[in-house]
């Protein structure tokens, strides 16, 4: 009899299990780059069932050099991803309707890092020199940039010469290039592990040279927000997102190790994921997940500036949105 009533409820456990398995929403989040710190919010909210606590069945696709999210998204590959917003607002403009839920970045990690020895002291001395770039996308803010200096992008003494740069900073270490592109958390990282000196390096942040844009927000496609059942799904992958962001800001070591147990690949290492993780979080620090409007208006401050070739050429309209953040903030 107790082994009955033992089987009884085992089997009504195992059933409830499956029906609440079957009742989750299923999201798909499309990252911008591999799996490594950049993302820990969200690997961190899957970890400690932030996602399953609202419902959610969450996963997580890497991104790649070959991926374009954008894309993906509109192809239906995902219902949210990961982009920069100088990219989100030139796809916008080009007819794919992305629109900012949420801003998990409040800070730009971008720079150019230069060798001293190349003679680059100041923005100025990029006349004449070779700068590595990241297209994909990510060329969106450096070209912004140098519009604003009114430096040509085609080479020449007045001019610079883009090197269209791998994602890797191989073009620094075998001195092609003058400055490369290169984050805060990441491949400034693996220019001193490749043995040069910080002493030997100066770097130019699109922060400190008041041209930043944001960095790693999260989109969705305008019409997809017409539909309220989705925008409730994505009121709660916010709000998860969101307390694993802030949860890896506590805990970044824990955070790191969350990441590597995901990396499929094995390419990441523990020293650099923590090191990561350490100035993302410096990045994620004072955002809460809404967009501030005054980053949003410096963002395409900075786009529209662009001389004779900006990124955008008008105003976006419709472009966020603080349906999402308000409602999971309450």
């Amino acid at each position: 009899m107790k082994n009955k009533i033992l089987s009884m409820v085992l089997g009504g456990a195992v059933s409830l299990m499956a029906m609440q398995a079957m009742a989750a929403d299923k999201v798909t989040l499309q990252l911008k780059w591999v799996t490594q710190a950049q993302f820990a919010g969200y690997y961190v909210a899957k970890d400690k069932g932030f996602y399953e606590e609202e419902g959610l069945d969450v996963e997580i696709k890497p991104g790649g050099p070959d991926i374009a999210p954008p894309q993906v998204l509109a192809g239906g590959g995902a219902d949210v991803i990961v982009d920069w917003m100088p990219s989100a607002l030139a796809t916008r403009e080009k007819g794919v309707p992305l629109v900012n839920i949420a801003q998990p970045f409040k800070t730009s990690g971008m720079m150019l890092t230069c060798l001293k020895e190349t003679g680059v002291k100041t923005p100025e001395d990029f006349k004449g020199k070779t700068l590595g770039v990241w297209f994909f996308g990510n060329e969106y803010p450096f070209l912004s940039w140098m519009n604003h200096l009114k430096i040509p992008t085609d080479g020449g003494a007045e001019g610079v010469t883009v090197l269209k740069q791998g994602f890797n900073v191989d073009p620094l270490l075998q001195k092609q290039a003058a400055c490369i592109s290169t984050m805060t958390y990441n491949e400034y990282w693996q220019v001193i592990d490749a043995g040069i000196k910080p002493e030997e390096l100066i770097t130019f942040k699109y922060e400190d040279e008041g041209v930043a844009t944001l960095e790693d927000g999260l989109y969705v496609l305008e019409d997809s927000l017409k539909d309220d059942a989705f925008k409730e799904k994505m009121v709660k992958f916010v709000r998860a997102s969101m307390k694993g962001w802030k949860y890896a800001e506590e805990n970044p070591d824990e955070a790191a190790e969350i990441v590597l147990e995901n990396d499929a690949t094995g390419a990441q290492t523990e020293q650099h994921q923590k090191r990561m993780m350490g100035e993302v979080a410096k990045l994620t620090a004072g955002s809460n997940g809404a967009l501030d409007e005054a980053d949003y208006q410096r963002t395409v401050k900075t786009l529209l500036g662009g001389g004779s070739d900006p990124v955008i050429t008008k105003e976006p309209t419709g472009a966020f949105t603080h349906d999402i953040t308000s409602a999971a903030l309450k």
